[in-house]
């Protein structure tokens, strides 16, 4: 399996200060600062970079599992919600919220929802994430025929 890398750069004091990330792949290349971090300034964070990985990984587990159990998937759609707090003298991902819709042609909801909780367990990110509580909301938009 390849490995894969992302590049960061900061430059100057955490307040003032300001920063480039980038994707190994040359897909994306965006800045961020201590605004776009802890408020509401322009530019992407850490923790929007995390929620996107986490998000393609989980609807990408819940589509593998599907198809494993004979079920194709017409879509699964996924936000992931990072909650990034102050936690004593710092700050942690206390929460990660995984809201899926899913298009599944001939499923129960029952079946949806095991195989929805079975690819929050599964997923890669979500597994290297393990640390912050990993939340659920699965949203079933087709019902079984």
């Amino acid at each position: 399996m390849p490995v894969r890398s992302s590049k960061a750069e900061w430059q100057g004091n955490l307040k003032e200060g300001k920063g480039n990330v980038e994707l190994g792949s040359g897909a994306f290349k965006g800045s961020y600062s201590f605004p776009s971090r802890f408020e509401d300034g322009t530019g992407t964070n850490p923790e929007e970079l995390v929620a996107a990985a986490h998000a393609g990984c989980y609807s990408m587990a819940l589509s593998a599992g599907l198809s494993k159990s004979g079920f194709n998937p017409t879509s699964v759609k996924t936000e992931a919600k990072v909650h990034l707090e102050k936690v004593g003298e710092g700050f942690e991902i206390t929460t990660i919220e995984l809201v899926t819709e899913a298009d599944i042609p001939g499923i129960e909801e029952a079946v949806f929802l095991e195989h929805a909780e079975a690819a929050k367990k599964g997923c890669p990110i979500s597994k290297a994430l393990a640390g912050p509580k990993i939340t659920l909301n699965a949203k079933l938009l087709q019902t079984a025929k």
